[in-house]
């Protein structure tokens, strides 16, 4: 019996990274409590401060609200880098986040990054730069959700980070329901200071760069004024899957087994766990980067004999030969297959883990006084990052991508709007390009390309090209502009205006892929030399495979003013008043980048054709009220309207209590309705969008499987074209949407029971009722599969066949249905933050912090009645492109400070999972989606990090940073499919294994 490989920190090492932990050596970045806003508010801003969430200015940073607060000396204590990864390691970020993990994996929204509080998506956390809104991402995520790119983040000039786990809808309005992420940069700066970083991993990959400088002067109290200006630069460099060990490199799991049950072989063309020949299909085959040909009739194009290696001597270059046995040969279900076929691991040979990425940027803030005590601001910021990464052989026989305008072309399988004949096959004569009549002897040469040509006889052609591969990138340039002014209006009330410009430009740009149109060209006039692919020109190599590029936009405006102030006194101190108004202006232009609006043949192989165009106006009022009824009680109350264009308007209240019974002790509780409109995407795409789902076993019955000899219990042992086959999920645009309604509460407790001691625990719930979504497919997948006729409101597009001819029914290529309001999601949980700090010994201080989320309940309940429970599974598998909803996810940062040196230790949890989704048709928690070679749950992933900062002198800090200490890559999943073979919400920072990181900071 075969064993799976082991791979990860053993149950020892496990013991002694808990033990480190509990010594007080370990670690977790300082979430912290509203207290330390306070403080780090208090610096710049005197007595009194802003906490996200409200819009009164406050001497009490304890809001009704949890607010957790996220500091820049937090992040260094962890050794992050970037603002960006430290939001992503937020406990509460515990969903279908988006990383940049995902930009080489097949995401839309590629280069992008983007947090999901509470398991609700991207779109249901608002994203803000100091209390005002960001522009969206040009691209959506999945084509449809609307998110702020954390890359636009400029860190070095990043104060801290304020998160409001809770709806704050009555506030800032549409999006935050789960929650809102508020980035606050530093108001004033005086002196230079920099910094200058260096990573690489134990392996001697995953490089990474940082530097970075600010400059300031003035004084707001001496001089009126303060001003600064700060640059940085970063890149990491590319990681590959064959840089890791496996399985993460590879496609043949047929080595990762549990209870004798072993994983399949996914190599094109590999053998079974018997070491048999599976059987063969060209469409497999042709997933390859070595091109075969077949012979097939000059008029029918009807295909006969075997599949033959179009020119041996330049056959296999990135795999191995194996001739298939007399035996195999003699299978009648290998009648087409060649003698020799070429097993290549596509992973191994093209696999990217993480893209490049180039980020810099500039930032510049002048604030004055105005008179005695007014203070005006303006600042700017600019950013550009670059994600680039490579992909797999270019494409040339295939179906073009999902269809709008033209039926879907294929050169993979006859479709009868293109005449029945489109397979590609190469022609016996060529002739000149622009011959408007048939090519025959009279008017042609026979075609070079083609061995059979002499004989009269077409050759089918399979297989990719070996001497090119698909690479995209993308170019993603912010401007954001802000202004502002505040001061008082009397002894009680006082003012702030503020206003605010973002514009995004992205640049799309992809070669490599083929333009089938030109395809079509070059074969008909032989102009291309697929028998040696290498000896093409340039020339040659860039008509069949032309730049595609794609501008798109995205731009934000918004202005808003503010007054508040003191009504009357109540017995626990003054009530006060603030309202505003608030204009925003908002859209989105992200032409296709591979549209078929000039017809089926002239588009890209391989390129979503997703499309959007919008714009929409904003016009809002909001209130907010705070009542300190006693001393020991205060109640604030919130409310906000906003009117759109479109005629979508929302009023979203809020109440909150906080209760102290005593000095040690809050109690504190809200309740909120919010509200989010439909995206661009949902509501405005111009080419739908189209995201493909790997099968699974859940969607197919025994009765369909036997047709390909297997069954749903033996589903590993189904071709390649069933079980590493997916389907496209098209979703089509519905102007006529109304917006997602949200009611939340939560209810919390504050102990501190000494100075420098402090534990909470909140529980939130929140309900979200006409929530957006295409209807779940899975009904229609499985009524096309078991024979019956399709529900209503879909539309199932099949694949071509397994081979050409070949009388089995097809797999689905893709399933059609429009976006509706009609679903209801409930998600609900507890969150638990501890935070020490204390003096230990004379000169020696000790600082813990400590925070965890835990996911009770995460579900959709759907019109009918129906329930999908998706917490602590894969699920939602679709949203979470695999990525799924584990139930924990934790921290812990111990530092120990000695004044001029600190050692600070992190712990990282994130919750394993089982392998099911109910949206995949699964039970709840039944490891529906497990063919057996692994065990029913994914493991808990832990890792530890520890971080060193020497202060030199005053003006110079050293440090030094080993992540992931015990070099513990991530559990095996090989289920998800947003990375191979691991999670990469879960392992997207641990797959670079032990990490060093040395730096330095200065500070004049």
């Amino acid at each position: 019996m075969k064993t799976i490989t082991k791979i990860g920190l053993r149950g020892g090492a496990a013991l002694q990274a808990l033990t480190l932990v509990g010594a007080g050596l370990a670690a977790f970045s300082a979430p912290a409590f509203a207290q330390d806003a306070a403080q780090g508010a208090n610096s710049d801003e005197g007595d009194v401060i802003v906490v996200t969430g409200s819009i009164i200015r406050r001497t009490d940073a304890e809001t009704p609200s949890p607010v957790t607060t996220v500091s820049v000396e937090n992040l260094d204590k962890r050794g992050i880098s970037t603002v960006q990864e430290g939001l992503q390691r937020i406990a509460a970020n515990n969903g279908p986040a988006l990383t940049n993990s995902f930009s080489a994996n097949g995401a839309f929204a590629a280069g992008a990054s983007a947090v999901s509080l509470r398991g609700l998506s991207t779109n249901s956390t608002l994203v803000l730069f100091d209390g005002m809104r960001a522009a969206y991402y040009p691209l959506s995520d999945d084509g449809t959700r609307n998110f702020v790119d954390l890359n636009t983040i400029p860190d070095d000039i990043v104060d801290h980070i304020e998160v409001v786990r809770d709806g704050a809808s009555s506030v800032y309005g549409a999006d935050a329901i789960a929650g809102v992420v508020n980035v606050i940069t530093k108001k004033n700066f005086k002196g230079i200071s920099g910094r200058v970083e260096s990573g690489i991993s134990s392996r001697g990959d995953g490089q990474q760069y940082r530097l970075s400088m600010t400059a300031g002067t003035g004084d707001l109290d001496d001089n009126g004024y303060n001003a600064y200006v700060s640059g940085f630069y970063y890149n990491s460099k590319q990681l590959k899957n064959d840089q890791r060990r496996y399985p993460y490199n590879t496609d043949d799991y047929r080595n990762i087994c549990h209870d004798g049950v072993c994983g399949p072989n996914n190599i094109v063309d590999g053998l079974d766990g018997d070491g048999a020949y599976p059987g063969f299909s060209p469409v497999v085959t042709n997933t390859g980067s070595t091109l075969f040909v077949r012979r097939a009739d000059a008029l029918t194009g009807t295909q006969s004999g075997r599949y033959q290696l179009l020119n041996p001597a330049v056959a296999c270059q990135r795999g191995s030969l194996y001739n298939l046995t007399g035996a195999e040969l003699a299978d009648p279900a290998n009648a087409a297959a060649p003698t020799t076929v070429c097993q290549e691991d596509l992973t191994k040979n093209y696999g990217v883990i993480n893209p490049d990425i180039e980020r810099y940027g500039l930032s510049a803030r002048f604030t004055a006084r105005v008179g005695d005590s007014s203070e005006a601001y303006a600042e700017f910021n600019f950013l550009t990052t670059k994600v680039a990464y490579d992909g797999l052989p270019s494409t040339l026989r295939a179906n073009a991508p999902a269809p709008f305008y033209f039926p879907r072309y294929s050169t993979s399988g006859n479709v009868a709007y293109y005449g029945n004949n489109n397979i590609l096959q190469l022609p016996v004569y060529v002739c000149p390009r622009g011959t408007t009549v048939a090519c025959t002897a009279a008017n042609g040469t026979l075609n070079p390309n083609n061995p059979f040509a002499a004989a009269g006889q077409k050759a089918a052609l399979i297989g990719r090209l070996p001497n090119s591969i698909e690479h995209d990138e993308s170019r993603t340039r912010a401007y954001r502009g802000a202004l502002g002014i505040k001061g008082p209006i009397n002894d009680k009330w006082s003012y702030q205006v503020d206003a605010t410009a973002m514009h995004m430009d992205l640049r799309r740009k992809s070669d490599g892929y083929v333009y089938i149109q030109h395809l079509l060209d070059v074969i008909a006039d032989g102009s291309f030399n697929f028998l040696n692919p290498n000896a093409n020109s340039q020339a040659s190599m860039d008509y069949l495979m032309p730049t595609a590029i794609a501008n798109s936009t995205s731009d934000m405006v918004q202005v808003q003013g503010a007054v508040q102030g003191e009504l009357f006194d109540l017995p626990g101190g003054p009530l006060q008043f603030a309202a505003g108004v608030s204009f925003r202006y908002e859209a989105i232009d992200s032409p296709s980048i591979n549209s078929d609006i000039n017809g089926g043949t002239e588009r890209y192989y391989r390129l979503n054709g997703f499309a959007v165009k919008g714009d929409r106006r904003v016009y809002s009022a909001f209130a907010e009220l705070t009542a300190p009824i006693i001393d020991q009680v205060e109640v604030d109350a919130s409310g906000r309207y906003d009117r759109y264009s479109g005629g979508l308007d929302n009023f979203s209240p809020k109440i909150g209590v906080k209760v102290k019974p005593i000095k040690e002790v809050l109690l504190r509780g809200t309740f909120s309705k919010g509200f989010r409109v439909p995206s661009f995407g949902e509501a405005n795409a111009t080419f739908p969008t189209t995201g493909f789902v790997t099968n699974n076993q859940s969607l197919f019955n025994d009765t369909y499987l036997a047709q390909y000899g297997c069954t749903v219990a033996t589903f590993s042992s189904c071709p390649q074209y069933i079980r590493s086959g997916s389907y496209g999920a098209t979703s089509l645009a519905n102007p006529e949407l109304k917006a997602e309604k949200s009611r939340s509460f939560t209810a919390g407790i504050l102990v501190e029971p000494m100075r420098g001691v402090s534990f909470s625990v909140d529980y939130y719930n929140i309900k979200k009722t006409g929530a957006i979504t295409t209807a779940d497919n899975t009904p229609a997948l499985q009524a096309y599969y078991a024979g019956l006729p399709i529900p209503a409101g879909f539309n199932v597009i099949e694949d071509v066949p397994i081979a050409p001819g070949d009388p089995r029914q097809p797999r689905v290529a893709f399933v059609q249905s429009g976006f509706i309001n009609a679903n209801t999601i409930k998600s609900e949980g507890l969150d638990f933050e501890a935070n020490i700090d204390l003096p230990v010994a004379e000169g020696i201080r000790w600082n813990s912090s400590l925070q965890a989320s835990y996911i009770l309940r995460l579900e959709t309940e759907f019109p009918d009645g129906s329930v999908e429970r998706y917490d602590g599974t894969l699920g939602n598998f679709n949203l979470t492109a695999g990525s799924g909803t584990p139930k924990w996810r934790g921290t812990w940062t111990n530092t120990l400070d000695f004044g001029g040196f600190a050692l600070s230790g992190t712990a990282n949890f994130f919750g394993g999972y089982d392998t099911s989704a109910m949206d995949q048709g699964t039970g709840y928690k039944d490891c529906g989606l497990n063919d057996g070679s692994l065990p029913c749950r994914v493991k808990d992933y832990i890792t530890f990090d520890l971080n060193a900062q020497v202060k030199v002198t005053d003006r110079f800090t050293f440090y030094a940073n080993m992540l992931n200490v015990f070099d513990k890559l991530p559990p095996i999943d090989t289920i998800t499919y947003g990375a191979h073979a691991y999670n990469p919400v879960q392992g997207g920072e641990g797959i670079l294994g032990r990490y060093f990181r040395i730096g330095a900071k200065f500070n004049y």
